[in-house]
């Protein structure tokens, strides 16, 4: 089935959004609402190849774009705005009569995926009325700037997830590789039920250098069905509806 752009009604203004149904072979019976990174939108070619590969993989998919890509800006809104918009969404994707997903995720790219974190982190204002997250999925966690150091506290929330997370990132990753994330998400004797998963010679968006002699079709396959594996996982733990 074609994606399905739609509206998801909300203040100041409504949400542009799109849904990917899940093939119907295979469905897993999970919506999994994916939020974009700060430079691109849902419409940027890793938003539409990974919610389109995830779909033929049985997930319903909805991404959507923040408040500030609609008016125009590039500078990203401060994360209680994020937050705002993105529990929007997962109410709005939610009440969509073509999901059929009663179980959900959330996720995204990079900054997406770390605001996906702050709502996994704070229950307590998840929308009324919308099943709790069985799982968070990061791709690419923006641990810290490039060349710089980090900005703000990107990590102590993580140490406090309730939620199961799945972190892929790349080995290339100039916002911190693999064993960074995991260093600074394990300090201090933490135990998050956090997994990380590296992609071998992946850049922040798991793009591969030719001369690795990787396919980038198969790396970015070899993902999604990693992070279907995992979701699967999660819905085995807390009880498949």
């Amino acid at each position: 089935m074609s994606p399905l752009p739609f509206e998801i009604a909300a203040q100041p203004e409504a949400i542009r959004a799109t849904l990917y149904p899940a093939t119907a072979a295979g469905r897993r019976h999970v919506l999994l609402v994916l939020a974009h990174g700060a430079g691109a939108g849902q419409q940027s070619p890793f938003m539409v190849h990974y919610a389109t590969g995830l779909a033929g993989r049985g997930l319903d998919v909805v991404t959507f774009d923040f408040a500030y890509l609609s008016r125009g800006r590039k500078t990203p809104d401060r994360a209680p705005v994020l937050e705002a918009t993105f529990r929007a969404a997962v109410a709005g994707a939610n009440a969509r009569d073509e999901v059929r997903g009663s179980r959900i995720a959330i996720g995204g790219k990079s900054m997406g995926g770390r605001i996906a974190t702050h709502l996994a982190a704070a229950p307590e204002a998840w929308p009324a009325d919308v099943p709790p997250p069985i799982g968070v999925v990061a791709l690419g966690y923006p641990l810290a700037p490039p060349g710089g150091r980090r900005s703000g506290d990107r990590v102590s929330h993580l140490r406090k997830l309730s939620v199961a997370a799945l972190i892929v990132q790349g080995t290339r990753d100039p916002f911190g590789g693999p064993d960074e994330v995991r260093d600074a998400v394990f300090a201090e004797g933490a135990t998050p039920p956090i997994d990380v998963i590296t992609v071998a010679g992946g850049d922040h968006s798991f793009g591969v250098l030719k001369s690795s002699g990787m396919d980038p079709a198969t790396v970015h396959a070899g993902v999604q069905d990693q992070i279907v594996t995992w979701i699967a996982a999660r819905l085995s733990t807390v009880g498949a509806a």
